[in-house]
This record gives structure tokens, sequence and C-alpha cells, in this order.
């Protein structure tokens, strides 16, 4: 396939206004020999499971059936081992998914409940691909990555027939995350440091395109999103070595490309760079919120990030620790587990939705009103995480179910579940069950300065008592929150009685002065929720 594009090839270098390359596709070819049938260590099903060994099917493919809970509702896909990955909403409310053990993709009927799916005759047998982007476009066309054959692929949901399109690769590519934005189609190359721009209005085999390379060599480039100036927001960074978020001027790039007579553009000229505090080791997931700002989801960590950038301020805020039963720690070498929050997006109300990968979790966080809800994902799969004990047999009710993406429709948020081949909804309309009310939202510390704060945690709900742990997660390690008063860590809240919480907040000596959000709250079996208190030293 014959790509026509625009690309850049040296940082700090120059934009080339016009190239013409030809690269050639890595083969897929529907008629590749698949050796397992001769493998004496792989069970021939029939399914897509035959693409893994007897011994590893139990981590692939599922080890539970579905579960649900009060905000949870998961659904088994009828296919084995289809590792769903990449999930959209279409306009009618209909859900679609990638799924990369298979190739296809497929659909959910949330009326109905039914899945179908839809087979791609040019995938080869026995072949995988990890499909981390996709989204649905007005014509009823999906989009998505696929990074073993570095391909974009379309799908037509009218005429049920895929497509492949050619994608700038080069050896180390990988397609990750992907968006429609009007008439182009953006693609992060996470592993080939670069942010692609595509035009789906294809012809024939030619495929226009501009890629505009990350600024720190041999690193990962990660999410991206959008402003309401058309800037695209990303991160580029190397594995707990440190990053950047860039700003690239998109619009001042066109609008330069139309009125010049040069071959070539300073690249300089349409970014700007901002350095990431040293504690942001993964930064996956991008959004921007409705006041401009940008978030950012650390996955090495249990934190997003919020960039300001008129002051050009960071502020961390921390998620709930996880639940126990999602890592086990049978062998208790797990010290400071994390919630690894992934990607993130908002929804028609303005408040950011993501995964926590580590935690089995979907949560929502209210810029606004400051409030974090965490939603347990019930499925989990114990070969991703510390469950046994010693004995060869693992917990039941222990590890992951491998939540690698999030589609937003309305009330609902869907998901998909990696390794236990489910997908999952969680409703926002369902009540919750309490509430937090914090004495104030904001309080103000010296360095060596302690004060009382005081929180209440009221029961929504005429139930049961209800068994409730408490959150406390701070960002810092000079900033403390303790309980005093004989406050227990955990109790029975009734469903009558609001439970006034007594803390003390200390900032040490050594505290750095500035802004920082505590997390003050509850966790229980099926959801975790708290506010988030805004603490000033100065």
């Amino acid at each position: 396939m014959k790509k026509k594009g625009i690309i850049v090839t040296v940082f700090f270098g120059f934009i080339l206004l016009s190239s013409t390359i030809f690269i050639a596709f890595p083969g897929v070819d529907p008629e590749e020999n698949d050796d397992s049938e001769n493998d004496p260590e792989i069970t021939i099903t029939g399914t897509p499971a035959d693409n893994y060994l007897d011994a590893e099917r139990a981590r692939f493919c599922g080890s539970s059936i579905p579960q649900s809970t009060s905000y949870v509702q998961e659904f088994p896909i009828p296919t084995d081992c289809t590792n769903p990955l990449a999930i959209v909403a279409d306009y009618d409310g209909n859900i679609w998914f990638a799924q990369t053990n298979t190739g296809k993709l497929a659909k959910f009927d949330p009326a109905s409940e039914t899945f179908s799916e839809f087979d791609n005759p040019s995938w080869p047998d026995g072949a995988r691909s990890m499909m981390w982007g996709i989204d649905y476009a007005p014509d009823g066309t999906i989009w998505f990555t696929d990074d073993t054959f570095d391909s974009i692929w379309k799908f037509s949901t009218i005429e049920e027939k895929y497509d492949r399109v050619a994608y700038p690769s080069e050896e180390n590519s990988l397609p990750q995350k992907l968006q429609i934005d009007g008439s182009q189609i953006i693609v992060n190359d996470f592993s080939g440091n670069k942010i692609t721009f595509l035009d789906p209005n294809l012809s024939g085999d030619e495929v226009n395109y501009l890629s505009i390379p990350s600024p720190i060599d041999d690193s990962f480039t990660s999410g991206f999103a959008i402003d309401e100036n058309d800037n695209v927001w990303y991160t580029n960074w190397l594995l707990r070595q440190g990053g950047i978020l860039v700003k690239f001027n998109q619009l001042g790039y066109v609008d330069s490309v139309t009125n010049s007579d040069e071959k070539t553009l300073p690249l300089l000229d349409f970014i700007q760079i901002y350095e990431l505090p040293p504690k942001i080791f993964t930064p996956n997931g991008v959004v921007i919120s409705n006041d401009n700002t940008i978030w950012l989801a650390d996955t090495s960590s249990s934190s997003l990030y919020n960039f300001d950038p008129q002051t050009e301020i960071f502020t961390q805020y921390a998620t709930a620790d996880p639940l126990l039963s999602t890592y086990g720690n049978q062998t208790g070498v797990i010290k400071s587990p994390n919630s690894g929050p992934y990607w993130i997006e908002t929804d028609d109300k303005g408040r950011l939705v993501f995964n926590e990968q580590t935690a089995n979790n979907i949560s929502i966080l209210d810029p606004t009103t400051q409030q974090l809800v965490e939603y347990h994902v019930p499925s989990k799969n114990p070969y991703w995480s510390d469950c046994d004990p010693g004995t060869g047999m693992m917990l039941s009710d222990c590890g992951l179910a491998q939540i690698f993406d999030i589609a937003i429709d309305g009330n609902k948020i869907w998901f998909t579940e990696w390794v236990e081949n489910n997908i999952g909804v969680v409703d926002t309309s369902v009540s919750l069950p309490l509430e937090i009310q914090l004495e104030s939202n904001k309080v103000t510390l010296a360095p060596g300065d302690s004060q009382h704060f005081n929180f209440v945690v009221s029961p929504l709900s005429r139930e049961d008592l209800l068994d409730v742990s408490l959150v406390l997660s701070t960002t810092h390690d000079f900033l403390t929150v303790d309980l005093n008063h004989g406050t227990p860590e955990s109790f029975q809240l009734d469903s009558d009685a609001p439970r006034p919480i007594h803390t003390t907040i200390s900032a040490s000596e050594d505290a750095t002065p500035g802004t920082y959000k505590i997390l003050l709250g509850t966790q229980s079996p099926d959801v975790a929720i708290g506010k988030f208190l805004t603490v000033t030293i100065e």
C-alpha cells in the first residue's frame, strides 16, 4: 500500500512539507501455517483457546463465571478466550469491542443482551495482537489499532467488511490509542516515538498522513487529548526516568503550511514542552477537563495529576488503596500496592472516568465537587496476582480481570476484562450507599504544624449495616492523617446514624510549601467513596 505523507525526521529539526514513501506491510496472510495441532502441550478445542498452551489457558482465558454487584454487571462473551480489549459505544447505544486473540470486532446489544461477532477473513490463524485504540465514525465505520501488524483497521458496520489501512511504521512501531477528530484520525505510536495524523478519506491504496516525532529519543509516546483550540497534548517518557508533557499547535502548523512556500518548517515553532514531576513514572492516560486543565493517569502509582497550563503547576490526587483481594499478598512481598490508573476520559457531566488496572476498579472523579467514587469489578483472575498461599491452589476472589479500556454511554461505563473474557458495565445512576461531608474544603498549615479535622460518613440508604473501612490517602510522606478519639479504622455503618470521624492532619518540619490533596472517605467491598481536602502548606 502506498503512503503519501508529511514526516518529521529529526526532533528540533524541520517538518518536511511533502514526501512520498513506500513501506511494505508485514505479511497478513490467512493461509499462514498453524502448528498448534502438532504441539503436545496444546489440546485442540476448536476455539481461540488453541492459541495458548494448556498451561496458559487459565491465565489468559478466564477462571470464573461473570458476577454482579449493585453497580456492576458482567456479560460473558460466547466464544471462549477472545481477550477483549478496546471498546466503544456507537450512536445507537450498541457496544463494540476488539478481540485481541481473534482479530475480530464484536457487538453487544444492551437491550437484548446478545453478542454478534464478525469474522475477519484477512486475519491469520493463530495470530494475536493488542488492539488498544478504537473509535466510531459518523459514517458507521469503526477504526481500531493493531500492534502486531502495525496497522489501522476500518470496519464498515453497514457492509460488515474489514479494510486494512497503511500506517507509517518502522521497526519499533506500536500504534496504540486512536481518536477520530473531525476529518482526521489521530494515533499515538507508543514505542515508535510519534503522534500520527491520518486522513481517513482514502482513495485506493493512498494514505495521507503527518507524523510528529516525540522530543525524547528512544522513549514512549503515550496518551493524547485535544483541547478547545485543537492543540494536541500528549506525554513522552522513559520508564521510571522522567518525561514531558507536549503541546502541539496543529492549527498553527496547518496555517503555516497553507501560507508557506518553504519545503521545511521548524518543529519548535509549533510545540511547547512541560517537564513532568519526578514522581510521575508511567503517564499513560491524558484528558482535558471542562476548565481546560490537563489530567494525567500514572499507571505506576495510585495517582492522577492535574496540570494547569496557566500556572504550569501539577497537583497530585491519590486514589484509595486497592482491596487486598486484588493483589493477594500471600507471600507478603507486596508492601505498597498501587491502584494503577491507566486510561482516562470525561463524561457529559464533566467528570473524569478512568480504569484502575491493579485495583480492578472503574472510577469517577468530579473536579467540581472533588468527589471520587471507585466501583469494584467482581470478577478476578488469580493468575495475575499473588494469590497462591503456597499450596499450588489459588485463592478464590483474588486477582485481576485486567480491565484495559472503557467506553462511556450516558450513565453507563462499559469496559472489557481482557483475561476473564467478559465485558461489563457500571451503572452510575444507581444511588450510592453513603456520602462524605467535610467540615471544610480547605486547610492551611505551616511546616511542623498540625490541625484537628473532622468529617462525617452519612448513610443514604435504609439497607442493613454496611461494613466499611476508612480511606485516608495522602500524596507525600511529609503530610499525614491520623485518627484520634479512638476512631476505629473499620466499622459497621448504621443506616440511621451518621458517623463522625475525627482526625489530625500534620505537616512535618521538612514539608515543602505548596497545594496538596488528601482523600478522606470509606471503602466497602463494592465501592469506595471519598472527597478531596485541599491542604495548603505555607
